[in-house]
């Protein structure tokens, strides 16, 4: 996805971006993803103030594992995009532009910024449920489907010697 700053910037003239992305590169090293959708990408840029704006929404469907049960899980994210960009012979580094990016080039490619803000907005600890139990510490069945019978008695490792101590009386 190119974007041909000059154009945006002398012209006026208003760049949309409707494609799709594969994603599944980008998401190889992930280990809670099973499986993702192609982004759906809708950007456009307009100019303000020597300024290139990108603004628009990303939308994919992601298959995950639960955090707590390992079963998998299906999410749709809506990932607002906004970025500035400016050309490195007219930016000026002062604090109210710390966030305008800086580039170098007449072509801008999007590409890179569009995968950052999926990586950045991907569920941090995904859920099948929200009141999901997860797996058994001791014999691993799934908490959420039966109960194991398996004892939940949290004993502090450094009393355990003292749990027997009454047990005669």
């Amino acid at each position: 996805m190119l974007l041909k700053m000059q154009d945006v910037l002398t012209k006026g003239i208003k760049v949309p971006f409707h494609t799709s992305m594969n994603v599944d590169e980008l998401l190889r090293n992930n280990k809670d993803v099973r499986g993702a959708s192609p982004v759906t990408v809708e950007l456009s840029s307009h100019a303000e103030d020597k300024v290139v704006v990108v603004e628009g929404k990303l939308e994919l469907d992601v298959e995950l594992s639960c955090s707590r049960c390992l079963e998998p899980t299906r999410e749709h994210l809506s990932i607002p995009f906004y970025e500035k960009f400016q050309t490195s012979a007219t930016y000026e580094e002062r604090p109210e532009n710390e966030d305008i990016i800086p580039v170098e080039e007449d072509k801008l490619n999007l590409t890179p910024y569009v995968e950052e803000s999926v990586l950045l907005y991907m569920p941090f600890v995904p859920l099948c449920k929200e009141d999901c139990q997860g797996l058994c510490p001791q014999c691993g069945s799934n908490r959420n489907e039966k109960e194991c019978g398996c004892s939940n008695e949290a004993i502090d490792p450094r009393f355990a010697a003292l749990k027997d101590l009454f047990k005669d009386q």
